[in-house]
């Protein structure tokens, strides 16, 4: 568990005062918190306000070697996966943010935002099924030889015929499928171990790996019991509906069951919400990302050029560095 010392408050919501606000030393890697205009912060919710470069400035100058990377269910991955959450404008903060993701992100600076990730050394992304110029990108970057590596999250609320879902993220090229947390969290609560069961059945019969998001550890233990799944999505925050405040809270007291359940778990994981939806500072999110989950696991962070564009290549840089890779 990390006590939040200082002027950290559990519920980072509530955090003012941002460039005042950081945590003891000893305490989540010297973890700074901020508030929605102070934090350069690089994850889906960046707060950092870059001016945005002309369009010959966005070119891919040179190649990165790729970024240290694990055996991932059989295919190799980077400790680093590029997250999608800014394309489709889900920010985790405010309308207003969401709104502004949505207009930056169109169909081809998404595109060019996966040219630039492969440049820069990573070779996964995960995108979701329900977000229609999301799924376009996706359609039109594969089409066309792009080399990342999809990892398609399925929700039920744009399609909500669960198998034809698998299907249409298969037909597309996905390299694996996850079930959004919130459908994790549903069958969680009923217990209802059939339908998941079924869901799982069908992502295989497609030839594909099959694993679980889910915003709270017993959820996941609950999954993990069952034996039918081949790897865990774990959020570091328990901010979905199982949460006992219920939707977008995120309190640090979270992220020390999260890490337990991620090394509870001898399957491969993928960490997520770790910089809190860009209320925590990078590099310490990184650092305690990669101390606390196992060496065969790795993270997915969204990032929102909007903010600053060469958040890409600076995070990837930072995980090298920290990864010694």
């Amino acid at each position: 568990m990390i006590p939040p010392q200082g002027n950290v408050k559990g519920n980072l919501d509530t955090v003012k005062n941002s460039s005042n606000n950081t945590a003891n030393k000893r305490t989540f890697l010297s973890l700074k918190i901020f508030d929605g205009e102070s934090s350069n912060a690089q994850e889906t919710g960046s707060y950092a306000r870059g001016k945005h470069n002309r369009k010959e400035d966005f070119m891919v100058k040179s190649k990165a070697t790729m970024l240290p990377s694990i055996d991932f269910c059989g295919f190799k991955v980077t400790r680093l996966v590029l997250g999608a959450n800014p394309f489709g404008g889900y920010s985790h903060q405010n309308e207003k943010r969401d709104n502004e993701m949505r207009t930056y992100y169109t169909i081809e600076r998404i595109k060019e935002t996966w040219a630039r990730a492969e440049a820069a050394g990573i070779n996964t992304m995960i995108t979701n099924n329900e977000t229609p110029h999301v799924v376009q990108a996706v359609r039109e970057y594969l089409g066309n030889g792009g080399k990342l590596q999809w990892i398609a999250q399925i929700n039920g609320r744009g399609k909500p015929e669960m198998l034809k879902a698998i299907d249409e993220a298969a037909d597309i090229g996905c390299k694996a499928i996850y079930f959004h947390g919130a459908q994790t969290d549903d069958v969680y609560s009923r217990r209802d171990d059939k339908t998941l069961r079924t869901w799982c059945d069908h992502a295989r019969s497609r030839g594909v790996p099959v694993g679980v998001a889910g915003h709270a550890p017993e959820a996941h233990l609950w999954v993990n019991s069952l034996d039918i799944v081949d790897f865990h999505v774990v959020c570091f925050f328990n901010c979905g509906s199982l949460h006992d405040g219920k939707g977008n809270k995120f309190k640090l007291k979270d992220t020390g069951p999260a890490v337990e359940c991620v090394r509870r778990i001898k399957k491969p994981c993928i960490g997520y919400k770790i910089m809190a939806a860009g209320r925590i500072d990078p590099r310490m999110a990184f650092e305690y990302a990669f101390d606390q989950i196992k060496a065969t696991d790795v993270v997915n962070v969204g990032m929102y050029r909007g903010d600053k564009d060469d958040m890409l290549e600076e995070n990837a840089a930072m995980v090298r560095e920290i990864l010694g890779g």
